[in-house]
């Protein structure tokens, strides 16, 4: 059983910058696709970004595609989501998540941390 915690969230001004972190215990992040998923209020859980096990290949949601780095450190069994260039309507809940075949659906997912807040302001 993994479990997953997230750290590194806060309030920023726009254009600023965060670095999100998701250390991982209870099992070997390296066995997993790792991703990150948003939830501003009132909406649907979004992808945002994933890694794959290796870390070798990355994919991005096209509206943080160029602004956020997903990696990964497999040694230290964390994850990271460096956002940068940071606009108010990426102000959501960040959530790590674990998956042994790996998508944009949180469907596919089995393992999710409590989730970190982000506020942007303008």
């Amino acid at each position: 059983q993994v479990q997953l915690v997230e750290s590194g969230g806060g309030l920023v001004q726009a254009g600023g910058s965060l670095r999100l972190s998701c250390a991982a215990s209870g099992g070997t992040v390296s066995s997993y696709v790792m991703g990150w998923f948003r939830q501003a209020p009132g909406q649907e859980r979004e992808f945002a970004a994933r890694i794959t096990t290796n870390g070798m290949f990355t994919y991005y949601a096209m509206s943080v595609k160029g602004r956020f780095t997903i990696s990964r450190d497999n040694a230290k069994n964390t994850v990271y989501l460096q956002m940068n260039s940071l606009k108010p309507e990426d102000t959501a809940v960040y959530y790590c998540a674990a998956s042994r075949s790996g998508s944009r659906s949180p469907n596919e997912y089995g393992y999710w941390g409590q989730g970190t807040q982000v506020t942007v302001s303008s």
